[in-house]
């Protein structure tokens, strides 16, 4: 696989995850994922990610393969490791599939997945989906062991776990937030040198993404949660707009 250039422009993936998660609160069709991914589509995303999580708390089976119709756009399907999701996903061939760890009781993905402990079943999961046309991902924290793990399974891509950077902004530890900055550099450095296309996401908002937009390895950025939030004060399609401005400043 070719790696894209450093100087390429930084892509945006905007996950309409929290869209379904409103309409499923109540039932019924609205707020509709569809005409989110639309939306992200005019206001210049470069991919919509959707999170099919096994108890379905978000996005189900029907609105993975409306969006797949409806939009131009690449799919980045996230996923567990399971023999039901790896199925859906070879059914459907979305252009990507990024496999997370999921736990039922979480209210969010809460960490990175482990790689290095469980080679041989991922190598196993990945191959068919590689296979079938779609570029493979792992959503792992910023640790070596974890992205030397992610090469030998056969991911084409990693995301970097952006969320105790995130969480550290946001309590003002500026010394912990350092750290944790430098350990993303440090990886998103690694996994260019082992070939590896590097993305990151999970917490990023106006306000911290510029650190995480100018590490020059990662080339894409997935967000959701926080503009679907900022949606309900100026619109989707302003909010995405101005998550793009920021990156480009960023990236500058």
């Amino acid at each position: 696989m070719t790696l894209p250039s450093p100087d390429a422009p930084l892509r945006l993936g905007v996950n309409i995850d929290h869209v379904a998660t409103l309409r499923n609160a109540r039932g019924g069709r609205d707020p509709d994922p569809v005409r989110a991914a639309l939306l992200a589509q005019q206001a210049g995303a470069d991919g919509i990610t959707l999170h099919l999580r096994e108890d379905r708390r978000h996005i189900v089976d029907a609105d993975l393969a409306a969006v797949m119709e409806a939009v131009a756009l690449p799919i980045n399907l996230e996923l567990a490791a399971t023999d039901e999701m790896q199925g859906i996903a070879l059914a459907h061939r979305p252009h990507a599939v990024c496999i997370v760890p999921e736990r039922r009781e979480e209210r969010t993905t809460e960490g990175g997945l482990e790689v290095a402990g469980d080679e041989a079943r991922l190598t196993r999961f990945i191959a068919p989906l590689r296979d079938a046309g779609s570029r493979v991902s792992l959503f792992v924290a910023p640790d070596e062991a974890q992205v030397e793990a992610a090469a030998r399974v056969g991911a084409q891509v990693i995301e970097l776990h952006t969320g105790s950077y995130c969480e550290y902004c946001a309590e003002g530890d500026d010394a912990a937030r350092d750290a944790e900055l430098r350990r993303l550099f440090a990886t998103a450095s690694l996994a260019r040198d082992l070939g590896l296309e590097v993305h990151a996401g999970h917490g990023l908002n106006f306000v911290n993404v510029g650190p995480i937009a100018a590490i020059p390895e990662v080339v894409e950025l997935n967000i959701g949660h926080f503009l679907v939030g900022e949606a309900v004060f100026v619109g989707l399609e302003a909010a995405i707009r101005e998550m793009r401005r920021q990156m480009n400043l960023a990236r500058m």
